[in-house]
């Protein structure tokens, strides 16, 4: 597909993205941020969905050439198969059959391009009863386990945001999934469908806490144990002026700096993990977070290994002098945001900006004759 070489290692890939929300964007706007191009096939005249968000500002569509098509019109499948047999991969992330239906399934496509990876993400899986089934990343964290046990004791279960399974489980793995198959495509010289569901992936994240429950390190009870805040020295405490700071000083070596900068009575330091006095060990730390402000606290703990931290907001994140010295966040026009995602020595990513053309460009550029372009423009096919 022609088009100048990007920059970043997976420069000289091509994938095509099945428009859709959640984690599938999100995987499109990685790939394109560590070099590969990303066609956005996005349905024409179709509804942005409940979340409008201004261009400048859309990452679903950064970094991406858009192609608008008439999915419905055989043309325009047509057009997107063509597409398909000259990329290196697909993405997306609808139920399952819905791209059978439009003429788009993995045997039909890999008919076409034998060496595709067809990587598929839904939350359910495609197979299983609730395959079918409708859901989002509060779902899906509910049948896995993973939402029960995050919360506090006598608190209800909380949702991390949809960063877990929209993101963790979704995109991480999506993208684990279609990496490992183009390594496994440069020794068989074939592609193969990548199954990656929500659910599986955010099982696996909590696979070491099945092994500390199978040893009986662990409780399936939120909020009672060594890292869902049951543990004294590993939770957030509120300060004078209504901020939070974040504890995790798990070793005795870091709870003993804690105790000292803090200060603790020296009793606590020798039965940091006695559970009997962690009813007590929790009152005296809450008490005495609340003498100082957020920042009083984290000017004095963060030249240290106490392991305490400011609870940042997200604003105040990307102004952090840390932050600001390793250049975790970048502005792109009008859009300041975290620069891309592993670091590399010699084959950097960039970040990008808005969709970089439109969908006549886009098609010309991959290939696509002039004529066929007019003609599918002047029958209403593409957008």
């Amino acid at each position: 597909m022609g088009e100048a070489r990007r920059q970043g290692p997976l420069a000289g890939l091509t994938v095509i993205e099945m428009a859709g929300l959640g984690p599938v964007p999100l995987a499109g706007l990685m790939l394109a941020e560590l070099g590969a191009r990303v066609v956005r096939v996005e349905r024409k005249a179709k509804a942005r969905g409940f979340l409008h968000v201004p261009p400048e500002f859309d990452l679903d569509r950064h970094g991406r050439d858009i192609v608008k098509v008439d999915l419905k019109d055989p043309r325009g499948t047509a057009l997107v198969l063509d597409l398909i047999a000259a990329a290196d991969v697909v993405i997306e992330g609808f139920r399952p059959g819905v791209m059978e239906r439009l003429g788009l399934g993995p045997d039909v496509c890999m008919a076409r391009n034998e060496k595709l990876v067809f990587a598929r993400m839904t939350g359910f899986g495609q197979d299983g009863p609730l395959a079918d089934r409708a859901g989002h990343d509060i779902t899906y964290l509910a049948y896995s386990g993973a939402l029960h046990a995050i919360g506090e004791k006598d608190g209800k279960p909380v949702p991390p945001l949809n960063l877990v399974a929209d993101f963790g489980g979704g995109t991480m793995f999506l993208l684990t999934g279609l990496l490992a198959a183009l390594v496994e495509r440069g020794i068989s010289g074939r592609g193969q469908v990548v199954d990656a569901a929500m659910i599986d992936g955010v099982a696996m994240l909590t696979a070491p806490f099945h092994a500390f429950l199978a040893t009986g390190f662990w409780k399936d009870q939120r909020g009672s144990n060594l890292l869902d805040t049951g543990a004294p020295f590993y939770d957030t405490y509120e300060t004078a002026d209504g901020g939070h700071v974040a504890v995790g000083c798990l070793e005795p070596q870091f709870f003993a700096e804690f105790a000292r900068l803090l200060p603790l009575d020296a009793d606590f330091i020798a039965s940091q993990y006695d559970v009997t006095a962690w009813g007590a060990m929790r009152a005296a730390i809450a008490a005495r977070f609340r003498e100082r402000t957020r920042d009083e606290w984290a000017a004095i703990f963060e030249p240290t290994e106490a392991c305490v931290a400011p609870v940042l907001s997200l604003a105040e994140a990307t102004r952090h002098p840390h932050n600001v010295a390793r250049e975790v966040f970048a502005a792109k026009g009008k859009l300041t945001r975290p620069r891309p995602a592993p670091r590399f020595s010699r084959t950097p990513g960039e970040i990008t900006g808005m969709g970089e053309a439109a969908t006549a460009a886009s098609l010309a550029s991959l290939g696509i004759a002039k004529e066929r372009v007019e003609e599918l423009a002047s029958a209403g096919v593409i957008g």
